[in-house]
């Protein structure tokens, strides 16, 4: 899979943002995004076994095809990690549905870059072989950050929803969905000469 970016024209800079697969090397930046601050709406810091987990199946996602994806998010012209976004398979209302997440390092929030990044793992969404038609974000009610960059990457809001995260533990989130057939039909007709 090749490295697929979005520029950001903020002010007079322009970031690169980028998404590359994850990798081994990036198991650091599970650990980053590791903190009470960054953890606050998903039930806390994760133990190290817990990491090392998470990084497996990050690792096997991209193995497994039709399964979705993780990645890296890049910013910048030396390509720092900013933080990590994927899409998964998951059940959702009787329907296979892709499931979206990221986690933006404090020192990129505020930038665009979520919504960026999610704009990128769309796109990856919409040309996985698996076909599916929707891809969700599920962020806390409470987490305005989180749902302004649904908001800002063109997810339509489905309304508020009881989902379990993690397992065990049920908070209340809104439902964002995007309809990649209709993403897809619209990045077409954008290359069409």
């Amino acid at each position: 899979m090749t490295h697929s970016t979005e520029h950001r024209t903020t002010g007079e800079k322009t970031a690169h943002i980028g998404l590359v697969p994850w990798a081994d090397a990036d198991f650091d930046l599970l650990l980053n995004n590791n903190a009470p601050e960054m953890t606050a709406h998903l039930g806390g810091p994760e133990t190290l076994d817990q990491l090392m987990d998470r990084h497996r199946r990050y690792l096997a996602l991209s193995t497994l095809d039709g399964h979705g994806r993780m990645f890296r998010i890049t910013a910048g012209p030396d390509a720092p990690a900013a933080g990590s976004i994927g899409y998964w398979a998951t059940p959702w209302q009787g329907e296979r549905i892709w499931e979206t997440g990221w986690g933006v390092l404090p020192g990129y929030q505020g930038r665009g870059i979520a919504a960026a990044a999610a704009r990128l793992v769309a796109a990856h969404a919409a040309a996985d072989r698996a076909r599916l038609r929707h891809l969700h974000a599920f962020p806390a009610v409470d987490h305005r950050a989180s749902n302004g960059v649904c908001r800002s990457a063109g997810f339509t809001l489905r309304g508020p929803c009881d989902f379990e995260y993690p397992k065990g533990r049920a908070i209340r989130c809104h439902d964002w969905h995007l309809d990649l057939r209709t993403l897809s039909r619209a990045s077409s007709r954008s290359e069409t000469p």
